[in-house]
C-alpha cells in the first residue's frame, strides 16, 4: 500500500470518529502557540520600558503578563496532550479488536501458518507505532508548526533580516530528517522481526518448560535466549540512534545560526538598525523555535515508523477467509445425521501433494465409525473437513443430503462435537470450561454432564470444586482428568454429531476405561467418528474404514477386515503382541 492510501485508510476507520476530540485539540494548540510567541514578544516592551527606559508603570502589569503566557501555554498543552490520549487509546483499542476479531474468525489453515508469537507481536509492538502516529505525531504536527509560525511571525516583527538568516536552519534540518526516515522505516521493519522471534520464542519457551528440565537444556535455552534478546536490542539501539542523532544536528545548526546573528546583529545595532530589546525579543523567539523545529525534524522518523507497522497490520486486519457461507446459505436441518464423502481431493499447500485422494465415505447416522491406519494416513484430515476447518480442493461432503458447502457454518458448526488427544482448555474455572460450549448452561445441566462424564468425582475432591482455576491448559490436572472435562464440555453442547480423534491415547488402564465409559455416553445414539491407534477401542463400531496413503483401501467390521485386509490383520496382531 502506498503511505497516501494507508493514511486514508487509518483517518477513514480509526480517527474520524475522534474528529471532535482533535479539533479541540488543535484549538487548544493554537493557544499554545499564541501563548509561547506571546512570551517572546514580551521581552521587547519588557527590557524596553522597564531596563532601559526605566517605566515603573510596566513593573508589574508585564511580569503579571509573562506569567498568564507561561500559565496558557502550559494548561494548554495539557489539554491537548490528554485529548490526543484519548484518541490514541481509542484508536490502539479499535486496531487491536479489528486485529483480534479477523484472527478469531480467520481459516484455520492461515492461523497455521504463523506462529501465535509473530500475531502477539503485532498486537502489542506494531500497533504502539500506529498509536504513536495517530495520537503523538498528529498533535506535534500541529502544536510544533503553528508554534514555530507564531515565533517566526515575532522574529519578522522585530527584524526581517535577521529573520531571513534564521530560516535557513528549517530546510537543512527537514533534509537531515528525511534522509534519517528512510532508514527509520527500515530499520523498524527489521525491529518488528527480532520482537516477533522473541516472542515466538518466548511462548515456545514456557509451553515446554518441563522439557528444558528433563533433557537439561537450561544453559543452551539461556544462550538461545541471550541471542535474541541481543539481535533487539541492536535493532532498539538503531532506533533510538536514528532518533537522537538529530539532537548534535540540531545543536551545531542552533550554534552556527546564534554565532551568525549575533556578528550580524552586532553591526545592526552599531549602525541603529535594530534596538537591544529587539535583538533579545528575536533572539527569545529564535531559542524558543528551537524545540518545536527539533519535534518537527525527528516527526518524518515517527510516521516511517508508523506507516511501517500499519504495512503490516492492515493486510491481517483485512483477510478474507476462504472459508465463508456463500451467497444465500441455508441452515443445515439435520435428521438421521448421515455423512458422505463424494469423491475428496485435498492437499494444504498447492506447491504440496495430495493427502488425500478420491475419498469417498458413508457414515451411518447415529452409529459410530472408525477409521484406522498409519499415522500421516489422512485420518484426522478428514475429521478437520467435516466441520471445515479446511477446504477440499475438489469433492463434496453431505450431511443428510445437504452440502456443507451450501448451508450457514454456524448451522453446520452447532451440530458438531470434538474431543481430540490434544485436550484444549483455559485458564479458568472448571465449570466455566464446561460452560464453555453452552454458555445458558445451568448449574443443573453442568453437574449433570459433569456426572455422566465421570468428572464430577474428582471436581468434588478440588479445594473449590467447581470455581476451582486449573491454570493454563488445565496444568493443575491429570491427563485423564483434563479428558473428562472435555468430555463433558462436548456432552452439554448436545450436537448430533461427535468426532473423536485420538480420545484415549496414552492413558493408563483404569483411566482409559472411565474415560471410555464417559464417551460411550456421550456417542449413544449419535453420528460418531473415531479414530484410535488402539484398535481395542474401535472393536464395537459399526464400520471401520482402513485409510493409508490419504485412499480408502478396505472397509466393514472388525471381523470382517480381520479376514479380508492383510494390512488390517497386521495392525491387530502388532497391538496383541504388546
Amino acid at each position: 500500500m502506498k503511505k497516501i492510501d494507508i493514511f486514508k485508510r487509518l483517518y477513514k476507520d480509526y480517527t474520524k470518529k475522534y474528529l471532535d476530540k482533535i479539533i479541540l485539540s488543535i484549538f487548544f494548540s493554537i493557544l499554545l502557540a499564541g501563548s509561547t510567541s506571546a512570551i517572546a514578544w514580551l521581552l521587547d516592551p519588557a527590557i524596553k520600558k522597564i531596563f532601559i527606559e526605566k517605566d515603573q508603570t510596566l513593573l508589574l502589569i508585564i511580569p503579571l503578563f509573562i506569567i498568564l503566557a507561561f500559565t496558557t501555554k502550559g494548561v494548554s498543552l495539557y489539554i491537548a496532550r490528554y485529548l490526543m490520549i484519548i484518541v490514541g487509546e481509542g484508536v490502539k483499542k479499535k486496531l487491536q479488536f479489528d486485529m483480534l476479531k479477523t484472527l478469531i474468525s480467520a481459516d484455520t489453515q492461515k492461523i497455521d501458518k504463523k506462529h501465535s508469537g509473530k500475531f502477539i507481536s503485532n498486537l502489542t509492538y506494531d500497533v504502539q507505532h500506529i498509536t504513536n502516529l495517530l495520537s503523538s505525531a498528529i498533535l506535534n504536527l500541529v502544536k510544533d508548526s503553528l508554534t514555530l509560525i507564531g515565533l517566526i511571525c515575532v522574529m519578522f516583527f522585530q527584524n526581517w533580516k535577521l529573520a531571513l538568516i534564521s530560516l535557513i536552519m528549517i530546510p537543512l534540518a527537514s533534509l537531515a530528517s528525511r534522509n534519517l526516515g528512510k532508514r527509520m522505516g527500515k530499520v523498524t521493519t527489521e525491529a518488528q522481526e527480532k520482537s516477533g522471534s522473541l516472542t515466538t520464542y518466548l511462548v515456545e519457551l514456557f509451553k515446554n518448560h518441563k522439557l528444558t528440565k528433563i533433557f537439561q537444556k537450561e544453559n543452551y535455552e539461556t544462550k538461545r535466549a541471550d541471542i535474541h534478546l541481543h539481535g533487539l536490542m541492536e535493532k532498539n539501539k538503531k532506533i533510538t540512534t536514528l532518533l537522537i542523532r538529530m539532537s548534535p544536528i540540531m545543536e551545531v545548526l542552533t550554534g552556527i545560526m546564534i554565532a551568525i546573528l549575533i556578528y550580524y546583529s552586532g553591526k545592526l545595532i552599531v549602525n541603529n538598525e535594530i534596538e537591544v530589546n529587539n535583538f533579545f525579543s528575536f533572539l527569545a523567539a529564535m531559542m524558543l523555535a528551537y524545540q518545536p523545529v527539533r519535534s518537527l525534524s525527528t516527526l518524518n522518523m515517527v510516521i516511517n515508523q508508523g506507516i511501517s507497522a500499519a504495512s503490516r497490520i492492515l493486510p491481517i486486519v483485512d483477510t478474507v477467509n476462504s472459508i465463508q457461507d456463500i451467497k444465500d446459505a441455508k441452515q443445515l436441518k439435520v435428521e438421521e445425521s448421515k455423512i458422505n464423502f463424494e469423491n475428496i481431493f485435498f492437499k494444504y499447500e498447492a506447491n504440496e501433494e495430495n493427502v488425500l485422494n478420491n475419498v469417498s465415505l458413508e457414515f451411518e447416522g447415529g452409529k459410530m465409525t472408525a477409521l484406522v491406519g498409519h499415522s500421516g494416513s489422512g485420518k484426522s484430515t478428514i475429521l478437520n473437513l467435516i466441520p471445515r476447518f479446511y477446504q477440499p480442493q475438489t469433492g463434496d461432503i453431505k450431511i443428510d443430503n445437504q452440502s456443507i458447502y451450501d448451508v450457514k457454518i454456524d448451522s453446520l458448526r452447532k451440530n458438531i462435537s470434538l474431543v481430540s488427544q490434544e485436550t484444549t482448555l483455559f485458564d479458568d474455572t472448571i465449570k466455566n470450561n464446561i460452560k464453555y460450549a453452552n454458555e445458558n448452561a445451568t448449574d443443573e445441566e453442568i453437574l449433570e454432564v459433569a456426572k455422566l462424564s465421570n468428572s464430577d468425582e474428582f471436581i468434588k475432591k478440588l479445594p473449590n470444586k467447581y470455581e476451582t482455576i486449573i491454570g493454563e491448559n488445565g496444568v493443575r490436572l491429570s491427563g485423564g482428568e483434563k479428558q473428562r472435562i472435555s468430555i463433558a464440555r462436548a456432552m452439554i453442547k448436545k450436537s448430533s454429531i461427535i468426532l473423536l480423534d485420538e480420545a484415549t491415547s496414552s492413558l493408563d488402564t483404569e483411566t482409559e476405561s472411565k474415560i471410555q465409559e464417559a464417551l460411550n455416553t456421550l456417542t449413544k445414539n449419535k453420528t460418531t467418528i473415531v479414530i484410535a491407534h488402539r484398535l481395542s477401542t474401535v472393536l464395537n463400531s459399526n464400520n471401520i474404514y482402513l485409510i493409508d496413503a490419504g485412499r480408502v483401501v478396505d472397509n466393514g467390521r472388525h471381523e470382517d477386515l480381520l479376514i479380508k485386509s492383510q494390512l488390517y490383520k497386521n495392525f491387530y496382531e502388532k497391538q496383541i503382541k504388546k
